[in-house]
């Protein structure tokens, strides 16, 4: 997905690579005049998705995940089924508890986190990413997590 591209920009060319090796590549249109969209006013003329709403994503992206996508009462798109289940392991369930414990409904730092949890923050990312990934945790502004 390509929303901002200068004519010469790494994203134009690895979006280039991406058309020519078949991929799919998505870039939202620009002003004309605006040189900043020069890069993804080409890329739609050389065979990219025009992108203006998630619904242009979704009408490419369905047939090939082979499934629908239904939409929660608030307008949210989410993948049908249940959540995906949070890695199981020795390390990656200490690290579990221990954000568990530290994080709560009001957004924390997540460099506040990582040294109130006294891991390596890898591993505390991890974690947060996969807490994310099956809905369970909330991304706010400034860097904060907290309980969805």
């Amino acid at each position: 997905m390509v929303v901002e591209a200068a004519e010469r920009s790494g994203s134009l060319i690895t979006s280039t690579y991406a058309l020519e090796q078949g991929r799919e590549v998505f870039a939202v249109p620009g002003s004309p005049l605006d040189p900043r969209a020069r890069g993804s006013n080409r890329l739609i003329r050389e065979g990219a998705t025009l992108t203006e709403t998630a619904e242009d994503v979704l009408a490419v992206l369905r047939p090939m995940l082979g499934g629908s996508f239904s939409k929660l009462a608030f307008g949210e798109l989410v993948p049908p089924g249940p959540a995906p289940a949070l890695p199981t392991g020795d390390r990656t369930d200490g690290v579990l508890a221990l954000v568990e414990e530290k994080l709560g409904p009001a957004p924390v730092e997540i460099d506040e986190l990582v040294r109130q949890c006294r891991v390596p923050a890898a591993d505390v990312l991890t974690v947060l990413l996969e807490l994310e990934l099956a809905g369970r945790v909330q991304r706010h502004p400034g860097n904060r997590i907290a309980w969805r």
